[in-house]
């Protein structure tokens, strides 16, 4: 950890620990450059872990998340990235009007959902050809 975020130790652990479910869980969110630099090196290390998926490691990410989110990288992510380094991505998005604060996305490189959804779509063009 380099930045402290203005907060005392437990309260950035928790506000580091919810970006990073939020962010397995929906796959992109939206926050401050500095939350977002500061979270992406810990969800690359909680997925480059999730490649083993052995007892062992879902007993770490368990440690970490919640059980939802410790399975979609075990499940769903790990695989995706299995051989890519870096898997994140940080797009800058301007300041923010309230307080001037910069913004930025960060969001997986590679989407597991949008795959899913490309093959559910070809599976349901392939039926109904099948049908006609």
């Amino acid at each position: 950890m380099k930045r402290k975020l203005q907060r005392k130790r437990g309260a950035r652990r928790a506000l580091l620990k919810n970006l990073a479910t939020s962010l397995i869980l929906y796959e992109k969110i939206q926050t401050t450059k500095a939350k977002a630099k500061e979270i992406r090196p810990l969800v690359e290390r909680l997925v480059r872990r999730g490649k083993k998926g052995d007892l062992a490691t879902r007993r770490y990410l368990l440690k970490f998340l919640p059980q939802n989110a410790a399975l979609k990288i075990i499940e769903d992510l790990a695989p995706t990235f299995s051989k890519k380094s870096s898997c994140l991505r940080i797009l800058r998005l301007g300041k923010r009007k309230g307080d001037g604060a910069e913004m930025a996305l960060i969001e997986f490189v590679e989407r597991p959902s949008e795959g899913k959804r490309e093959k559910v779509e070809e599976k349901g063009k392939k039926e109904k050809d099948e049908k006609r």
